[in-house]
Parts: C-alpha cells; sequence; structure tokens
C-alpha cells in the first residue's frame, strides 16, 4: 500500500471510529510505528487529524459563524444572488433562507417592485427592507445567533399559514444524493418546511460545498429542484447533479448564466 493510500485508509478509520493509536494502526497496516508518527504528523499538519497521546482523533468541522462565512466566496455569492433574481416575476411571492448568499439574492431583489418578500434570515432582512413596492415579512421565532436565522416551533407554525411561488435557500454543503447538508437537525426541519411551502425550489450554493458534507443533518428535498451554482463547479461536479434528474444552473462572474 502507498503512503498516500494508507493515509487516507487512517483517516477513514478515524472518522468512523476505528483503530487511531499508533500501535493498533502499526499492527493494522504491517508497519513500524515510526511510519505511522510519521503519517499522523502529516495529517495533522494539514488539519486533517488531531493528534493526541499515542494517537489521532478525528478533526470535527465546526460551524462558522456567519460574518467569517460572508468573506469565503463573495464574488460567486454575488453573481449566485444576481442570477437568482432574475428568476423572480413580477407579482411572486418570494421565501428565502437565512444565509450570505441569499442575502446576496436580497440585495439583488431591491430594483424589483410588486414583490412579496419573506425570509427567516437578518441578513436578508436588512438587505431587503424599506424598497417601495416589495412588501417584507420576517418570519420570526428563536433567533439561532450562529446562523442569524429564525428556527423553532414558531418559525414553522408561520410557514404553515403561508404558501409562496419560490423559495431560495443556503447550504453547508449539498450532494446530488443526499440533498442539502446543514449543522442542525432544526435548520434541515425548519428547510424542508419552507420547500413544501413553496411551487418552485432553488439551493443557492457556491462552488465549494458541491459534494461537501460538513455535518451529520439532511433535508430531503422534493423530487424537481434547481441548484444555482458558480463557474468554479467542475463538469464532474456539475454531472453528478444532472444524472440525479437535478437542474444545474452555472453563472459566471457577471451573474449570467454560462451552461
Amino acid at each position: 500500500m502507498r503512503a498516500a493510500q494508507r493515509r487516507e485508509e487512517i483517516l477513514h478509520l478515524a472518522k468512523s471510529g476505528g483503530p487511531t493509536s499508533v500501535d493498533d494502526l502499526a499492527v493494522f497496516f504491517d508497519v513500524t510505528a515510526s511510519t505511522i508518527r510519521r503519517d499522523l504528523a502529516r495529517l495533522s499538519a494539514e488539519g486533517q487529524l488531531a493528534r493526541t497521546y499515542g494517537g489521532a482523533m478525528a478533526v470535527h468541522p465546526r460551524e462558522q459563524p456567519l460574518d467569517e462565512r460572508a468573506q469565503e466566496s463573495h464574488a460567486a455569492k454575488v453573481a449566485i444572488g444576481k442570477w437568482a433574481a432574475t428568476a423572480v416575476q413580477e407579482e411572486d411571492s418570494v421565501l428565502l433562507d437565512a444565509g450570505t448568499t441569499t442575502a446576496e439574492l436580497a440585495r439583488a431583489l431591491r430594483s424589483h417592485r410588486r414583490l412579496t418578500v419573506a425570509t427567516t434570515g437578518l441578513t436578508p432582512l436588512a438587505a431587503i427592507s424599506g424598497v417601495e413596492g416589495i412588501e417584507v415579512i420576517c418570519l420570526g421565532g428563536q433567533l439561532r445567533e450562529m446562523s442569524q436565522g429564525f428556527v423553532g416551533p414558531l418559525t414553522e407554525a408561520a410557514l404553515e399559514t403561508m404558501t409562496f411561488d419560490v423559495v431560495f435557500l443556503g447550504a453547508d454543503g449539498v450532494t446530488p444524493e443526499r440533498g442539502i447538508c446543514e449543522a442542525s437537525l432544526v435548520q434541515t426541519r425548519l428547510k424542508e418546511l419552507m420547500w413544501r411551502s413553496s411551487t418552485r425550489t432553488y439551493v443557492l450554493a457556491d462552488s465549494g460545498k458541491l459534494g461537501q458534507e460538513p455535518f451529520h443533518a439532511w433535508v430531503r428535498m422534493p423530487r424537481r429542484w434547481t441548484l444555482v451554482t458558480d463557474d468554479g463547479a467542475s463538469d464532474a461536479q456539475v454531472g453528478a447533479f444532472a444524472r440525479r434528474g437535478v437542474e444545474v444552473v452555472v453563472v459566471g462572474p457577471a451573474g449570467d448564466q454560462v451552461n
């Protein structure tokens, strides 16, 4: 077994609860303890494992606060938001998820008129409020500080009294097989209710989130939905979603569709 392959298998074992002590790994791979220590040192330096006394442990991803996420892939999020605004028609009733990409969509919607825009997030709310001709509805509830979004039974109860023409959802990660990945079940439950209340469903996710599974809570997606991403997405990434029947829109830096 090559060193790179062995390190990949060590990482898999750590994430799946397998042996992670130096001695156990040395026996498992039939190599010396020194070899395993070098593997663990490299994985630790790359941020993929955390060293412990006599071994290692998996690094569990942390959920980033909203202000940190706002700086990541900013240009891609702006482009995605611009395109998403073109999917909104006059007199539509629009539902926006909490998040940084949906906030860019909210800013792009400021040039629209005769809309109803409801949101579960403080950031989209701030971006869309104060525009003449746009009725804004905040779906209140318990504020989740990490995402600056409202969640919980009060938010869910509000959704049960409304329907929408279109919903735009954000994501911490998104895969063609499982759908949207989020940090908590309360978020995935809410997103499922959001798409169920809407006629058309769009997921706004920059290319860095495609195929990512950072957490263990998932949204069961509708049969038909549209993924909107940026032109950093590879053909393989786009093709994986298309083969699952997901419509994929790839947008360029100016917010124009390029695929």
